[in-house]
């Protein structure tokens, strides 16, 4: 009797054993086919080759690539990295790609602009790219993709270029920017300081997203920026919440629009058009028809948008 019970427990941890196998291979697979491969961008350049595996890397494990700076591609969020080493025949030269998926364009030009500088060398390369030493970044659609030369001497930018090229005929992306930077004024733009901020827009987490450029105009540095809701009543939320946060005399109201006294921001110029919230910031007293001028320019663009 002991010897059959025996044989039934052992079967049945047997089948355990084979039934948590079983789901986690599946569970791994699945797991596989819900991540969507980076690999087929990995570029071929002769004379180069793989040095080693690619690695790829999810939200939760990317701080193993960029401990301390895996916070703020999350706040764009980040789906999956794909880092590969290349090395060149009969050369001391080395390559390293970094291929990441924002998930959509916002977010890698999230990204992308959190990192430029508007005096960067910049590139011609899918939507856009900067040369810095030994480095190109650039933007793809969805894709923000870094390459690092080492040991490259004087061919270090030529080298760096052609294996962008290569991604980007890979990423078959129509290049652009997100359309709604069109809707900054020109005058007095800072070119290439344009950003788009994915969380706690001001500081207020009721502003959900945002972008942002910034200006110098007659001896003055502002910003401009564009909120855009979900439907015209999301923005109008996000109106009325943030006139609730500041002190009502601050506030004073210009036609549809809205002037709001600040500390930091000094005079702030805010109004809604449909689902967007326009608004100008940091502008000093003396300048408010600078700030007036720009809100209305951005206005006029918004309502041209919605027509």
């Amino acid at each position: 009797m002991k010897g059959l019970k025996s044989k039934v427990l052992f079967k049945v941890f047997v089948f355990s054993i084979l039934i948590i196998f079983v789901s986690n291979v599946e569970g791994s697979t699945l797991e596989k086919e819900n991540i969507p491969s980076l690999r087929s961008l990995l570029p071929e350049v002769a004379p180069w080759k793989l040095s080693e595996a690619p690695r790829t890397y999810v939200p939760e494990t990317l701080y193993e690539y960029i401990d301390g700076a895996a916070e703020i591609y999350l706040s764009y969020d980040f789906l999956e990295l794909i880092v590969a080493q290349y090395k060149k025949a009969g050369s001391s030269a080395s390559l390293t790609v970094e291929i990441y998926n924002m998930g959509n364009e916002k977010n890698s030009f999230g990204i992308y602009s959190a990192e430029r500088f508007p005096e960067s060398t910049f590139v011609s390369i899918g939507t856009q790219g900067y040369l810095e030493e030994g480095s190109l970044n650039f933007l793809a659609g969805k894709y923000y993709i870094k390459l690092l030369c080492f040991d490259c001497g004087s061919e270090s930018g030529d080298r760096l270029k052609l294996f962008s090229q290569e991604i980007t005929k890979r990423i078959k992306a129509k290049p652009g920017f997100p359309s709604l930077l069109q809707s900054f004024p020109r005058e007095g733009l800072i070119l290439n300081s344009e950003k788009y901020i994915s969380r706690n827009f001001l500081g207020y987490s009721f502003l959900h997203s945002g972008y942002t450029a910034d200006y110098k105009l007659d001896g003055l540095d502002f910003e401009c920026f564009l909120i855009e809701g979900e439907n015209e009543e999301d923005a109008q939320n996000m109106l009325e919440q943030y006139l609730k946060v500041r002190r009502r005399e601050d506030v004073q109201q210009i036609g549809e629009a809205y002037r709001i006294k600040d500390r930091y921001y000094h005079n702030i110029y805010l109004s809604r058009i449909g689902n967007y919230l326009c608004g100008v910031t940091k502008i000093k007293d003396g300048f408010e028809s600078v700030g007036q001028k720009h809100l209305k320019m951005m206005a006029d663009s918004l309502k041209t948008r919605k027509s």
